[in-house]
């Protein structure tokens, strides 16, 4: 069988030494003034499942990026260390040696390992030398009602445990009441207990009424110093959405063009299929640039995703579809 090589100089493994985000003061009137056109945003979305998209090599190499940007996420009541093993190793080794062989490329790995705090010391130590960061939900996840001082506890306990990122969850009563002042002051004080551990600050996007209240809470957590703003805890009735993701994007590309700051976007929740992974790396090339096409701004909160584009990459090298379960996720 000939081998089907990828252009070499494309780069699969990425620094995870993610920039941080310093923060601002809160500027109401920059936050007030934030608006966005429903109808505006939905008919731009909507080209994006329309529009004819990469094939053949380019295909292969983009499906590569988005492996490199998965969040790899296990959040389930009945975790085991088990799982969490089998997890890891699927992180460090998520497509099989003999595709990656055929593709001429050497190895790639995920984003990150994302857990609830009591794991992370079980993936600190299986993620040992590999070089992928641990990621741990807190602040009450996923509904974020828990006592303040709770709250901020579990960030710092989870800091302590050796997590490297911490996915938080803001208060939606903060934004549907309006209440900025409130929201910017839980996302300093997360930030504070976050310490060197990068921030991920989750919005519950399907929670929040509008999209107009997305893009103001989006600047809010930005001006708080997030290094990163999320869609979704995946347990929503609604999560990452292609409307939703464009307010947000904007929102990080008004951030940066006026503070200078860089901020990492992740969808999360919904995200399954290799196509749908296309179609949100292009929203990000568009609308930010190749410098958000890494895991250091950009990330995929998904755990089935992965299994679809590794079935994706293996039709490339072979021109058949393999069986879903030559792909376990765990």
């Amino acid at each position: 069988m000939k081998k089907k090589s990828l252009n070499p100089s494309i780069k699969i493994v990425d620094d995870f030494n993610l920039q941080r985000n310093e923060g601002v003061q809160l500027d109401l009137d920059w936050v007030m003034s934030s608006q966005a056109n429903t109808s505006a945003i939905e008919r731009r979305t909507s080209t994006y499942s329309t529009r004819r998209s990469v094939k053949k090599n380019y295909q292969a190499a983009w499906l590569l990026r988005a492996i490199s940007c998965i969040d790899l996420t296990t959040l389930a009541g009945d975790d085991t260390v088990g799982r969490v093993h089998r997890l890891c190793d699927k992180a460090a080794n998520p497509v099989r040696k003999s595709t990656l062989t055929h593709l001429g490329i050497p190895e790639i790995s995920v984003g990150a390992v994302c857990v609830y705090h009591d794991m992370i010391k079980t993936a600190v130590t299986r993620l040992e030398g590999t070089g992928i960061p641990v990621a741990a939900v807190s602040t009450g996840f996923p509904a974020g009602l828990s006592p303040m001082r709770l709250r901020v506890a579990e960030i710092e306990d989870s800091v302590q445990a050796g997590a490297h990122e911490i996915d938080i969850v803001i208060s939606r009563r903060n934004v549907l009441t309006q209440n900025w002042t409130a929201l910017y002051d839980e996302i300093i004080s997360f930030r504070q207990a976050c310490g060197n551990a990068h921030m991920k600050a989750i919005l519950a996007t399907g929670e929040l009424g509008s999209l107009r209240n997305i893009a103001r809470a989006s600047l809010v957590c930005m001006m708080g110093g997030a290094d990163f703003i999320k869609t979704s805890t995946g347990k929503e009735s609604v999560n990452a959405t292609l409307p939703v993701s464009l307010v947000m994007v904007r929102a990080i590309r008004d951030y940066h063009d006026q503070t200078g700051y860089k901020v990492g976007y992740k969808p999360a929740g919904g995200i399954s299929k290799a196509k749908d992974s296309l179609t949100y790396l292009s929203l990000i090339k568009e609308e930010l640039g190749n410098d958000w096409l890494g895991p250091n701004l950009f990330r995929f909160g998904a755990s089935s995703l992965l299994s679809d584009i590794e079935r994706q990459l293996e039709h490339f090298v072979i021109g058949a579809y393999s069986a879903t379960h030559r792909h376990p996720m765990a």
